[in-house]
């Protein structure tokens, strides 16, 4: 049986002593459950806790908000009577008022396992702001539902944003717990700082790797919405940075790709030409969809969806942020003018292409469009980051 930091802190009173008599704040979203599916703030509450006020991050404590940058106002929890701040509002980072309102918070956030989910820079804004404020800071831990496996090239100086809170690899193979150790390092933080870890979590096990079979998967945000999604998205989320469509406005996000004008049977034999070994551990499918809303919205696309799932998944040979690059290799070598990057504010920056801010530089953006540029061209820039961001985790790693 499986124990999230959640279930541990309820079932030990022990581990809640410390918080007797103290303003306890939560940070959450819906997938903030415990095994039994009751919400984090409810099961806290009934548990006796002095909750003073919550949080939540990017699409908001409901997790109602369906895109990036659509913003979540701040409210009143209507049956607790405490505010409920928004870090996905007004401000991202937590303000002096609201730090004001508690003595300890509580992070009780399901990851994916990505340095572009934002959850991850939120936790460090609130580090950062408790070691300014003199507050405390528990992780309640949970699984990254991607394992411990690492891909991608480090974040580069100069890059860092709300994607990017700093020099990491894209799928870092930490949990939220182990990664508030990295952070605190990393930017020698002072602060008071305290895992609630997990019981039972074996990352390198099956049929999971990294979510537990005994647990049920609630969407942490509106479009991730299986374990497919999560194995998937180290790759797909650069898609947010292109003109193909994603799956926004369709029932699978996130695990699939096209465009109306796209080859996809071409395509997928280029990838196939290109980097064979680049598309192990995953089946992919020729597929066709209509968005309802989103890029493409009401169009009929030609496009392909991973199957990270099942018979076709081996966990070490899956590399999701490679098969998506080779993918944008393969339509840039069939259609040199192909127009693949997208030009819009992403995530508040405005002055920046959002696949270079996606990838924390824009190595894979000029690998892509370079026209004598090689698979291992890439493989020769990622794989010496991956290696040092091993190394440089090794020793925080609680499971």
């Amino acid at each position: 049986m499986t124990l999230f930091g959640i279930d541990r802190l309820l079932a030990d009173a022990e581990l809640r002593r410390p918080l007797e008599g103290k303003r306890v704040a939560l940070l959450a979203h819906p997938a903030s459950v415990t095994r039994d599916l009751t919400h984090s703030l409810d099961a806290l509450g009934a548990a006796g806790l002095r909750l003073s006020s919550a949080f939540g991050p990017q699409h908001g404590l409901k997790g109602d908000k369906q895109d990036n940058m659509m913003e979540t106002p701040d409210e009143t929890d209507a049956r607790l009577g405490i505010p409920v701040f928004s870090l996905y509002g007004e401000v991202r980072r937590p303000s002096g008022q609201m730090m004001s309102t508690f003595d300890t918070i509580l992070i009780d956030l399901q990851d994916l396992g990505c340095r572009i989910y934002t959850f991850v820079t939120t936790l460090l804004y609130v580090l950062e702001a408790a070691a300014e404020h003199g507050k405390s800071v528990w992780v309640l831990d949970r699984p990254n539902p991607a394992g411990r496996p690492v891909e991608g090239n480090l974040l580069q100086p100069g890059w860092e944003s709300f994607v990017g809170a700093g020099p990491m690899v894209m799928r870092h193979g930490l949990t939220m717990g182990e990664m508030g150790h990295w952070f605190i390092r990393h930017f020698d933080l002072d602060v008071d700082y305290r895992v609630i870890a997990m019981d039972g979590w074996r990352p390198d096990e099956g049929l999971g790797f990294g979510w537990p079979e005994d647990r049920v998967w609630i969407n942490p945000s509106p479009n991730a919405a299986n374990l497919n999604m999560a194995r998937a998205y180290a790759g797909t989320v650069m898609l947010e940075g292109a003109t193909l469509s994603e799956g926004r406005g369709t029932t699978r996000p996130l695990e699939l790709f096209g465009a109306p004008d796209l080859d996809a049977r071409a395509v997928l034999t280029e990838m196939q030409r290109l980097a064979p070994e680049w598309l192990q551990g995953c089946k992919l499918r020729e597929i066709f969809f209509e968005p309802t809303f989103h890029k493409h919205v009401h169009q009929l696309c030609a496009g392909l969806m991973i199957h990270a799932e099942g018979p076709f998944y081996d966990h070490q040979a899956f590399r999701p942020w490679r098969l998506q690059a080779l993918a944008f290799k393969a339509i840039r070598r069939l259609t040199p003018d192909y127009p693949l990057w997208r030009d819009f504010p992403y995530e508040y920056e405005f002055a920046k292409l959002a696949i270079d801010v996606i990838n924390g530089g824009p190595m894979l953006r000029e690998w892509v469009d370079d026209a004598t540029a090689e698979p291992g061209d890439l493989e020769a820039f990622a794989a010496p980051d991956e290696s040092k961001w091993r190394q440089e985790i090794a020793d925080l790693l609680l499971y």
